[in-house]
């Protein structure tokens, strides 16, 4: 059967540049490898064919060779750039064109570039933990501390960390040899895997400590005293470093976020810096003029004139009155929205009054007026 040529195997064109050649194989090479294609009974020969074409076409010499004068040029009797290709690349050869893509290949194995090199630290940070806390408006107006309870993990105090009975270093261990990998034959290549007997750490315990069990920290709640500054806002995040969980085996501390949720208040909306309140007045007041008295986040009061024919939905802007800014920049504004009340439960004497002053006020809700004029004037064309 006549052998396929190297190009095609590759997928690249002939006269393909080196780097275009190499990322033809790396790209054929992932997609044939074996423990990719268990399902595939031909995925083995199909892989090794793509190393050979690459190994081939790879060598300068080689690739000359094979471009003047296809597989003749490796079948005997072509000059020395044959041998060693009895049907194939040689062991040493595969070898040399298998390692320029083994970390792309390998890489969830090997746990990253350069994963297989040197040993690994027996010590790990501790996880980042995150904590919900909710405020008040006026909380988070003012600023306020707060002591929160976090269950988490602390350090061991009989071990120091260590993980070790008394406080004793941990052994190298026996199974990696410290390196927290261990190396498996599959077929024609080899692949490194985390130490079972470590767990990656590339130390051992010989006798753990009681009280956390090796592992160098125990769970336990802390109390801890946070600062919330004036002008948070919900999803305002605050980070406390190294007060997440320990570390293990005396690692570093995680860090722990603090998450805020501005709770809803009963009389003020937030919008940013800027506050909001809807004032109800009466509808004297509204017609005649006057004023009212509103509250301020601070807790205080002011007052404020309403002026005459004051319609529902009219604003009027307090300066400074609403949130500060979180990292500065001044305070935002309050914003008072009017609802002119309609007044319910009539007396008899009231409902007098206000038909009375119904005939009276015909010319003085120009707002009235307007709309039926135009209804009219809708009416009068539908006619027409």
């Amino acid at each position: 059967m006549a052998k396929r040529d190297y190009y095609d195997i590759l997928g690249a064109a002939r006269g393909a540049s080196a780097e275009e050649l190499k990322k033809a194989y790396r790209t054929k090479a992932k997609e044939l490898h074996p423990d990719r294609n268990s399902d595939n009974p031909n995925a083995e020969a199909q892989f090794k064919e793509v190393n050979e074409a690459y190994e081939v076409l790879k060598d300068a010499d080689k690739k000359a060779a094979y471009d003047r004068y296809g597989h003749a040029a490796f079948e005997g009797g072509m000059g020395g750039s044959g041998r060693g290709y009895p049907g194939g690349a040689n062991n040493g050869d595969f070898a040399s064109a298998f390692s320029d893509v083994f970390e792309d290949l390998f890489g969830d194995f090997m746990g990253g570039r350069g994963g297989g090199g040197g040993s690994r630290s027996r010590a790990q940070r501790g996880s980042d933990l995150r904590y919900n806390l909710r405020v008040s408006l006026e909380e988070a107006f003012k600023g306020v501390q707060k002591t929160i309870n976090v269950p988490t993990s602390i350090t061991c105090d009989t071990c120091r960390g260590t993980g070790a009975e008394g406080g004793a270093e941990p052994v190298t261990c026996p199974t990696c040899s410290g390196m927290g990998k261990v190396r498996a034959q599959q077929g024609f290549f080899t692949v490194e895997r985390t130490c079972p007997t470590c767990s990656g750490m590339g130390q051992i315990i010989k006798n753990p400590c009681r009280s956390c069990g090796g592992a160098g920290r125990i769970e336990k709640e802390r109390s801890l005293s946070v600062n919330i500054p004036a002008g948070v806002e919900t999803g305002t995040r605050i980070r406390l470093a190294g007060e997440g969980e320990a570390g293990l085996r005396g690692g570093p501390a995680g860090d722990l976020y603090i998450f805020i949720e501005v709770k809803e208040h009963a009389i003020f909306q937030r919008d940013g810096v800027h506050l909001f309140c809807r004032i109800p007045v009466s509808i004297t007041t509204a017609a005649l003029g006057g004023e009212v008295e509103v509250p301020t986040i601070d807790g205080g009061k002011s007052r404020v004139k309403v002026p005459a024919g004051s319609q529902t939905g009219k604003q009027m802007r307090l300066r400074s009155k609403g949130m500060p800014a979180l990292r500065g920049g001044g305070t935002g504004d309050m914003v008072l929205e009017l609802a002119v009340e309609t007044p319910v439960n009539l007396t008899a004497r009231q409902r007098e009054l206000l038909t009375e002053f119904e005939k009276l006020s015909e010319e003085n809700n120009p707002e009235g007026s307007s709309f039926f004029s135009k209804v009219k004037g809708f009416w009068d064309g539908m006619k027409s």
